[in-house]
């Protein structure tokens, strides 16, 4: 079969090789010069099945105030006239309870520890390199409120048998050694031995190269302008260089997958939440994380990527801007200078931010839409590279008529329609 991909972030690239590995005929269309280019190319750099939990959950709201109080807090809110902003706000609210956080978790865990097991074997099939590491994660905390409130924490993840270890900071230093120069600093962590890191820029760049040893036709520099439909199927998408057709499409274009599928009728209520990131190169490897620390105060994740260190954070919702904020550059450098002071040089530290693309209530998007050639690969937030792997699997199995390994009926967009 004959098979558009429109996105070339880790998603669709994802997409297009389980595709052609299941043997389609694949073309990956993006409107960037190269793969990666938006909000893959300078994401924290956690594989975390561990973490994999809705963003709405029970307590959310009061946390979400003292947040935009605070100076270096996670949360930033730009208001705006638009309508699908506070539509999206409503939703997410309305799924803010102890019962709706328990289902949409319960549909995230699986798809994201399974996708890190497919992630594995295709590191073994392929050989494929990132600046990986599998040395797990640890979710730092500073207080000892922090501490004390990690039992609900502790016992998802005994539910889903997702290895853990809680560390007193001695057992903190143990894991992440350039910690003892700051070991005033926290009073305990969360360690998540099964969760990896790696830098997901490189590894779609890479994957790229494989799809097109598989087959994969590249169509860069290419914005897709319109997509046409006909009674319940999708005949052609328009784009700057003309029409382009196939037998199915798969829409993996991130939070503006969520413009076209309003344009045809059948909305999605994804929404952009941007993130920032600054990457730093190493000064100091002995000074420098080993792995991902989880700064739990402020939200910000701090990897270790080769000779680099990714620190991002910040849930940042403004729409579709773009604009890079200084002061949340300085909450970057706050917590990775305070952690880990003298491991990178802050001074040529490169700034970023990217629009997640996230659903109200946590799960992504992955499936068959109502039209019967119109697929979703889309609405992953922040576990895009976490989930990237599972959910191309998963959606490669379906359009192959395939049963997947894992059950993802409540992850096709008919949810929101109960």
């Amino acid at each position: 079969m004959k098979i558009m991909v429109l996105g070339g972030g880790v998603i669709g690239v994802t997409t297009a090789y389980y595709l052609a590995e299941a043997g389609h005929e694949v073309t990956v269309v993006d409107r960037q010069q190269g793969p990666a280019l938006e909000t893959s190319f300078a994401n924290a750099g956690e594989i975390s099945p561990g973490y994999a939990s809705p963003w709405a959950g029970p307590g959310i709201p009061l946390k979400a105030i003292k947040w935009l109080l605070m100076k270096h807090g996670p949360l930033v809110v730009r208001p705006a006239f638009d309508p699908h902003m506070w539509t999206w706000l409503v939703k997410m609210l309305r799924n803010c309870t102890a019962e709706r956080y328990a289902v949409n978790k319960a549909r995230m865990v699986p798809l994201a520890e399974y996708s890190r097991d497919t992630l594995k074997a295709l590191r073994s099939d392929t050989g494929i390199a990132y600046d990986e590491r599998t040395k797990g994660t640890l979710q730092l905390f500073r207080t000892q409120k922090q501490l004390d409130g990690v039992a609900g924490d502790v016992a998802v993840l005994n539910k889903y048998n997702v290895p853990y270890e809680l560390l007193d900071p001695e057992g903190c230093i143990g894991a992440e050694p350039a910690l003892a120069g700051v070991r005033e600093k926290f009073v305990g962590g969360l360690r998540l031995p099964g969760d990896e890191t790696g830098d997901c820029k490189m590894f779609t760049d890479r994957l790229a190269e494989l799809c097109v040893e598989r087959g994969v036709t590249f169509e860069y520099g290419t914005s897709i302008k319109r997509v046409v439909k006909n009674r319940n199927r999708i005949t052609n998408i328009a784009t700057e260089k003309g029409w382009r057709a196939a037998d199915a499409y798969v829409m993996a274009m991130g939070s503006y997958s969520a413009k076209f599928m309003r344009f045809l009728k059948r909305p999605i209520p994804v929404y952009p939440v941007k993130g920032y990131s600054i990457t730093v190169p190493i000064k100091d490897a002995a000074l420098a994380p080993e792995s991902t620390v989880m700064d739990e105060t402020y939200k910000v994740a701090i990897t270790r990527l080769g000779n680099r260190i990714r620190v991002g954070g910040t849930a940042e919702i403004s729409g579709f801007d773009l604009r890079l904020h200084e002061s949340r550059r300085r909450t970057l450098e706050h917590s990775v200078g305070d952690l880990f002071p003298g491991g990178g040089d802050m001074r040529e530290a490169s700034f970023w931010c990217g629009l997640r693309p996230m659903t109200p209530d946590g799960p992504p998007l992955v499936g068959r839409t109502e039209y019967s050639n119109l697929y979703l690969n889309t609405g992953h937030g922040t576990l895009g590279w976490t989930m990237a792997c599972g959910s191309a699997k998963v959606l490669s199995d379906i359009i192959s008529s395939k049963v997947p390994d894992i059950d993802v009926r409540d992850l096709g967009p008919e949810r929101y329609q109960r």
